[in-house]
This record gives C-alpha cells, structure tokens and sequence, in this order.
C-alpha cells in the first residue's frame, strides 16, 4: 500500500484484522468457527447425496432443499477457510482482487440464500394449502424456473459491489477491521465521497430482504391458517413442528442480517466487536443449521440416511 496521502486506484492487498478488541481469543474463537464448518459441509453434502441417489426424493421441497444446500456450501466455503487463516496462522493479507471475488461471493449467495427460503416457503404454502395440486403447479420446470431467477437476482443486484469497488480510488490505510471482506468496510478506505455508493449497497439490501421476509411471512401466516383448520390435532401439531424449526432457522438468519443492516445505517454506538461477530453469524449460522433442520427432522432424509448406513454396517 501507498502513503495515506497518496491515491492509489487498484490497491495490491488488504489487511484483514479480524474482531477488534478480540485478537487475544481469536484462536479460541476459530474452534467452534471450525466445527461449525465442518457440520456445513458434511451435513450439506450429505443432503446432496442422499437426494441425487434417492428417487423418491425428486420432489419440489428436496429440489429447493438441494438448491440451499449448494448455496450454504459455496457461502461457507467463500469465508471460513480465509477466516480461519486468519485466526490460526496470522494470515491477513488479502489480494485485492481476492477480497472482491470474496465480497461477490458472499453478497450474491446471501440473496441467493433469501431467495431460496422463500421458495421453500411456497412449496410448503402449495403443499399443506392445495396438497392435490401440489405437483401440479410446482412442477420441475416451474423449480427450475424459480431456481433460476433467485440465481439470476442475486447474481445481477451484487455484480455491481466489486465493479463499484473497483473504480474507487484508494488513499487511506488498506487495513480491514472485519474478518472478511464486507462491502462496508472496504468502502471506507476509499479518499473519495461514496455516499452513493452506499446507499445503493444499503438500497438494494433492503429491497431483496424486504421483499423476501414479508412473502416468506404471508406464506406462513397462510400456512398456519390452514394448519389450526385441520381436523386431526396430531396433524396439526406435526405440521407445526415441521413449520416451527423452519421459522426458527429463517428469523436466525433474518434477524442477524437486520441487525448488521441497522448497523451500518443507525447503529454508529455498536460496539465493532459485537458487530463484526453478529456479522459473522448471519454468514456462518445457517450453513450450519440448515442441513440439521432440513436434513435430520426430515423423515424421508432421515431414513435414507439410516438405511445406506445399515447397508455399509453389514
């Protein structure tokens, strides 16, 4: 990096600092970032290969299950090894170029993220709401189209970020005080207004969540009013179940984005270390929870998974 002083367009390397005011535990705080990691990947492989194997698992929740999965996988994969370079072996170099692959990556795939809770909103509104037009109206063309335009979104709406990024000249110190590179942090090393700039990370943001989270609650404000019109209880209260631990990882995820959200526009007091750390988790947490969620207490999956075990085990 170039003096403070001097503009430098295309800066070589970043440093990334981590969690400010936490470095002594940086090491300790790698343990459980590293382990809920691991369960990402083998738990979301696992649902990838148990619904590629299993026919009977070519239904629309699987389908868009699948999709999340891919998903989870490549936002996990995009932020916890450099994280973990980070906390472990001191890595915090950055190239430049890197951490705007990085920022692509971990922008794209968290709309792409929304947009696939919602789809498995409708499917389970479709499913419980019209069951015997279920495969009728999500139909593969129908899955393939809807995956296909939540890509499409979150590819087009976060292309901008590193391109905006890229034509920013660079004057201030190159160090990040985050553990990856966040649009927000990378924006205030810039020797240059960027309010607008800003403002159209925070803008569409804001849209896409929106959006998201007032179609995924109507669905299950429908959902659950169809639910309480069953006439079997137990029914009733297996549907609630099935719903309650989707809510549940939904509003984890939800809630830690709106809170970096508020963050960055109201919340200047926030101490960086809790913010950074709530950050983190909106990126880590569900990759972590969703396979358990969607993959364990879900029957069909679960069954397909005890029955391969049992055939190695003999």
């Amino acid at each position: 990096m170039g003096p403070a002083n001097k503009s430098q367009t295309s800066p070589n390397t970043f440093l990334l600092m981590g969690i400010p005011g936490l470095e002594h535990l940086h090491v300790w705080i790698g343990i459980p970032f590293c382990s809920m990691y691991m369960v990402a990947v083998v738990g979301n492989v696992t649902i990838l290969a148990v619904v590629r194997a299993g026919r009977s698992l070519h239904e629309p929740m699987f389908l868009f299950l699948c999709m999340l999965s891919v998903t989870d996988l490549v936002l996990s994969t995009s932020t916890l090894p450099r994280m973990l370079c980070l906390f472990w072996l001191g890595a915090h170099d950055i190239a430049f170029d890197a951490c705007l692959a990085q920022m692509f990556f971990i922008y794209s795939f968290t709309a792409m993220e929304s947009g696939f809770f919602l789809a498995m909103a409708v499917d389970r509104y479709v499913a419980i709401c019209h069951p015997l037009r279920h495969t009728t109206i999500l139909t593969h063309a129908c899955i393939a189209k809807m995956g296909a335009s939540v890509i499409v979104r979150g590819v087009a709406f976060f292309s901008p970020h590193p391109i905006l990024l890229r034509k920013l000249p660079y004057c201030r110190t190159g160090i990040i005080a985050h553990t990856y590179c966040e649009f927000m942090a990378v924006v205030k090393l810039a020797c240059v207004d960027t309010e607008a700039t800003k403002r159209y990370s925070l803008s569409v943001a804001s849209v896409i969540g929106s959006c998201d989270g007032f179609f995924i609650a109507v669905s299950y404000v429908l959902i659950l009013r169809a639910v309480f019109r069953l006439p079997s209880w137990g029914a009733s209260l297996k549907a609630l179940g099935t719903c309650g631990s989707h809510v549940c990882v939904i509003l984890v995820f939800y809630s830690t984005a709106v809170f970096t959200f508020l963050t960055h526009r109201f919340g200047h007091n926030v101490a960086p270390h809790i913010h950074i750390f709530i950050a983190n988790m909106y990126l880590l947490v569900p990759p972590f929870l969703n396979p358990i969620v969607y993959g364990i207490r879900t029957k069909k999956i679960r069954d397909h998974v005890l029955s391969s075990l049992r055939v190695k085990a003999a």
